[in-house]
């Protein structure tokens, strides 16, 4: 299956890992109407689709930013309905961020302000660089986060974190990422990417069903009360029990050998 878009490079790795890189070097790779209706595309149609991805690492072309956040100068004059028009585009896009079934890794090469910071919230976790920063910084400009960052962040480093974050504005370090929880490692430039490939490819080795079952217990979970995240999690559990794959894991361990999964 192959993708092809005017704002995202879209690369295979392999039969089962995908790398989508925000490419508006020239734009700090900010988020245009453009490159939102793209990024809809792709995640939806992964979504959708029976292709065999099992792992995305998602990136930003360049050294400088991953993403500015929102294109101010193609927003520059908008009137109100024009804007929340588009808007309703970059809400529909982070949706099929976080409600791709496929473990999506970010891999975080610069700047990530507003949008950007947004974006990173909503993957499933991040690997940054040690250049990276981030600010949610929508107040300075007279709006609030809208693309998903008020929660998302907020889960990610909770919530007086957040509120601290979120209500100045202020530029924050990749340090301060990882210690804070939203980022889960830091690495040098030169090793960011095969870093976040290199778990790409371990969690796409594993079971896709499985796996696929295991982040949605997990991210619905967090949104219940634990009895009732018990209860949806055995129902994911339960969902693996008849797969081809579960009986091919075992199989697999009892005859000390890889196993084959199919996702079936």
């Amino acid at each position: 299956m192959e993708f092809f878009y005017e704002t995202l490079l879209v690369e295979h790795h392999g039969s089962h890992v995908l790398s989508v890189t925000l490419n508006r070097p020239e734009a700090a790779n900010a988020f245009n109407t453009q490159m939102a209706r793209d990024l809809i595309d792709l995640f939806e149609a992964l979504a959708l689709s029976d292709c065999n991805i099992r792992a995305i690492v998602l990136t930003g072309s360049g050294q400088r930013a991953f993403c500015a956040g929102g294109d101010l100068k193609e927003r520059n004059g908008m009137t109100d309905t024009a804007w929340q028009a588009q808007h309703l585009v970059y809400e529909r896009m982070v949706r099929a961020v976080i409600g791709c079934p496929i473990p999506i890794i970010g891999a975080i090469n610069g700047a990530a302000y507003g949008g950007g910071c947004e974006l990173v919230a909503a993957v499933d976790f991040a690997y940054v660089s040690e250049t990276a920063k981030f600010a949610q910084t929508e107040v300075t400009l007279g709006i609030i986060p809208g693309a998903g960052g008020t929660q998302t962040l907020a889960r990610a480093v909770g919530e007086r974190r957040a509120k601290e974050l979120i209500l100045t504005g202020r530029v924050f370090s990749a340090h301060d990422a990882y210690n804070w929880g939203l980022a889960n490692e830091i690495c040098t430039p030169e090793t960011l990417m095969a870093r976040a490939l290199d778990t790409a490819y371990r969690i796409a080795a594993n079971a896709p069903i499985a796996v696929r079952q295991a982040k949605q217990s997990i991210h619905k979970g967090l949104q219940m009360g634990l009895m009732d995240g018990l209860a949806f999690e055995i129902e994911a559990y339960n969902r693996t029990v008849p797969t081809e794959d579960r009986k091919e894991g075992v199989t697999a361990f009892n005859e000390k050998r890889p196993p084959n999964f199919k996702g079936k």
